[in-house]
């Protein structure tokens, strides 16, 4: 059976077992042997990261081709309006080129955790929380994807990867689950 680790990955912790500045790995919250990440959270993003000592499953959760629903709690600098949304729902022209079109709307603000430190605090400029859904995984995408429509992103929780979620998972804990093998668990 594939082990697959669900970890809620902290603030500020790079997302690989390792690191030669000493920095925090993931190593300091999954004490699991032959685990690997399927696909990578930046260090300053928080949330849902799938582990799996399985490298068909690792390949299927990572690769974009499979194009596995990822989603997103983001809170941006300003309010967004139903022009900047839409504009996320089509695609957003970045330096690479196109996006995919993402599912975009405003949420009420999620119940999570304090950051640790805390985001930048502007009395005079709001924030506001949008929820998004992206089936591509280009690097640092949201935070290009928010600032071209000109909310910048502030805070980034990745609370969801195809049907895993991270219900109830404190950041630093993880769950263990198995799948059978041979068993398509992913599905785009």
């Amino acid at each position: 059976m594939a082990r697959i680790v669900l970890l809620n990955k902290p603030y500020n912790v790079l997302c690989q077992f390792t690191d030669a500045a000493g920095r925090p790995t993931l190593a300091d919250y999954v004490p699991l042997r032959d685990v690997y990440p399927a696909g990578r959270l930046d260090l300053d993003s928080e949330g849902l990261v799938v582990l799996t000592d399985d490298g068909h499953l690792q390949h299927q959760i990572a690769d974009p081709r499979h194009k596995l629903a990822k989603g997103y709690w983001v809170q941006v600098e300003g309010e967004p309006d139903e022009a900047a949304l839409a504009q996320l729902r089509r695609g957003v022209l970045l330096k690479d080129g196109w996006t995919a079109p993402a599912e975009a709307a405003r949420v009420a603000a999620p119940a999570v955790w304090p950051r640790t430190p805390p985001i930048r605090n502007r009395a005079h400029i709001p924030t506001a929380w949008l929820a998004l859904t992206l089936h591509e995984g280009r690097n640092r995408q949201i935070r290009r994807m928010t600032a071209a429509v000109g909310h910048p992103t502030l805070r980034l929780i990745r609370h969801s990867v195809g049907a895993w979620r991270l219900d109830g998972l404190a950041p630093g804990q993880y769950r263990v689950l198995s799948a059978a093998p041979g068993r398509d668990i992913v599905s785009g």
